[in-house]
């Protein structure tokens, strides 16, 4: 079984490796340092290539697919991310937590004759499943893997978030509407990767800004519009500087020749510098957007993380690898999606606070668990089977072995389990999928996600409009309304998810590929894509001697 530290694994098994990945066929590397994690844990190299691993685990996530059912132990109506009818119960979080029931109830022998994630996939058609994972949460029914939120509303992993609407992974924010990874920030609209601001909209990485619009690239900055790349300013426009009663006249005429568009915007960043990789006060770290970090290869949006590879939308992580939306310092981690402070674990999902447990879902302050489903302060239990903990000792080492057998140890949950659609997760956000090339690749599909309506169903009066790019109906509630109102912005003629997918064509593809310095012409890494890519792309030192 594994254990802290886990038995040597075989000579051969500890050798670099070059492996053709089972899914799309495509070579990748395991590395000796690769080999030294894996036999922390006592998995064997994997058998899927990164991307093909992190789409996995990402089709079992569904950020905003929404439906609206009953409850099935109090019958009440609430928002759910499972719609009726499911092969498994359904229970609105507020039932969900109670202590009078038990999941052990639904516990079962293991078969030695059936693969083991099949019967798995029974368990987890019997236990009772959260409907949406919201924590103590105050008037924010509608939001999903959020906790501490006030007042929210389709706030997606947003954490101690107030007056907040229609952002992703946005957090300890306030007045806060259409965002993608805004931390610490108020009054912010639309906009991407803003730490410390404070009257902002459309713009994208700032840090320490305040009324600042339509800007890319600022730091320390206050009162600047159509600027990139500027640090310690004020009153600027299009990088040049202003008295503030010039300022005040500049944008007027601006704002008269409509010049401040979201056209305008993209333009501006397509003509400014950017960085190879905007990793900041990094040490040895390769990705996008890592910040505080050391030793950490193909990570993404990562924020304290040490010793770490594949990381991806994670917070405080040491000696880990391929995790998802995984935060609160997890640690000798691998495979895990929507956790919290996750140790000595694989293959888990949506579980928290927990120590030496693989594969388990939705189990929280526990440990030495395998195959479990709902479990809460629990501990030696198999498929909710309860065991003394000389029973469990003895039972998982032959479990694994018998998986081994049937090639099952060390893999993720199969993705044919996942009860959403590919294309209701977020896998279809970062590696779209059409129908047939889903089920080429083993993935479910969900078929038409909502019915079209024509303009003449809009009801503006009530909030109800149409949106201009899917068709689809979507409302504007008053509390948005009124933030609209306050920062004198149309009302958006795109509903949230189209408005969501549009930023997402401003941030880069979670893949590192070679190019070369636009100033020095020395050979770097960077996410940019070469045929979208911006005119001017710096390594770290160009970057650094040209904006200090």
């Amino acid at each position: 079984m594994p254990t802290e530290p886990s038995q040597p694994q075989s000579q051969a098994d500890q050798q670099a490796q070059t492996k053709t990945c089972t899914t799309c066929q495509s070579l990748f590397e395991i590395t000796e340092t690769d080999l030294s994690f894996y036999k922390k844990l006592d998995l064997p190299s994997p058998t899927l290539c990164p991307i093909c691993r992190v789409k996995r685990r990402m089709a079992w996530r569904n950020d905003r697919s929404f439906y609206v059912r009953k409850c099935d132990r109090s019958n009440e109506t609430f928002v759910s991310i499972y719609p009726e009818k499911t092969p498994f119960p359904v229970y609105k979080p507020s039932e969900w937590y109670r202590d009078d029931w038990d999941p052990r109830e639904f516990g079962q022998e293991i078969d030695w004759n059936r693969p083991f994630f099949e019967q798995w996939n029974e368990l987890k058609n019997k236990v009772p499943r959260l409907g949406i994972d919201i924590v103590h949460c105050e008037n924010s029914e509608y939001c999903n893997y959020c906790g501490d939120d006030k007042n929210c509303y389709l706030d997606i992993a947003g954490e101690a978030n107030e007056d907040c609407y229609y952002n992703l992974f946005t957090k300890f924010s306030k007045n806060c509407t259409d965002n993608t990874f805004v931390y610490s920030s108020e009054l912010c609209y639309e906009s991407l990767n803003c730490y410390q601001c404070h009257t902002i909209k459309y713009s994208m990485y700032l840090e320490n800004c305040s009324n600042c619009n339509y800007c890319f690239d600022l730091k320390d900055c206050q009162n600047c519009t159509l600027c990139g790349n500027l640090r310690h300013k004020k009153y600027h426009i299009l990088n040049k500087p202003y008295t503030k009663e010039e300022y005040e006249k500049k944008l007027k005429e601006l704002e008269a020749q409509n010049a401040l568009t979201k056209e305008n915007w993209k333009r501006l960043i397509s003509e400014s510098i950017h960085r190879d990789m905007y990793n900041t006060k990094t040490e040895n770290c390769a990705g996008d957007s890592i910040k505080n970090s050391k030793n950490c290869e193909e990570t993404y949006n990562a924020v304290n993380c040490w010793d770490c590879k594949f990381l991806y939308d994670v917070l405080d992580a040491k000696d880990c690898y391929d995790l998802n939306y995984s935060l609160y310092k997890p640690e000798v981690a691998c495979e895990l999606i929507s956790t919290l402070n996750m140790r000595y674990s694989a293959c888990n999902m949506a579980s928290h606070y927990c120590h030496n447990v693989f594969y388990c879902d939705q189990c929280n302050n526990s440990d030495y668990l395998f195959g479990c489903i709902a479990l809460n302060r629990s501990h030696y239990c198999v498929l909710n089977k309860q065991y003394t903990k000389e029973e469990y000792e003895k039972l998982l080492p032959r479990l694994i072995e018998y998986m081994k057998k049937t090639g099952e140890w060390g893999e993720f949950f199969p993705a044919k389990y996942s009860p959403a659609g590919y294309n209701e997760t977020v896998a279809q956000e970062y590696y779209p999928l059409s129908k047939d090339q889903a089920a080429k690749e083993g993935f479910n599909y969900a078929e038409k996600l909502f019915t079209k309506s024509s303009p003449s169903e809009a009801d503006p009066s009530k909030g109800v409009l149409i949106c201009k790019t899917c068709s689809k109906k979507f409302k504007v509630i008053p509390q948005e309304a009124e933030f609209y109102k306050r920062f004198a912005i149309k009302t958006p003629e795109s509903c949230p998810d189209c408005r969501h997918f549009m930023r997402n064509t401003l941030r880069n593809p979670r893949q590192l590929r070679k190019g070369t310095c636009s100033k020095c012409k020395t050979p770097i890494q960077t996410t940019y894509v070469k045929e979208l890519s911006p005119k001017l792309i710096y390594c770290e030192k160009c970057y650094l001697e040209t904006l200090y």
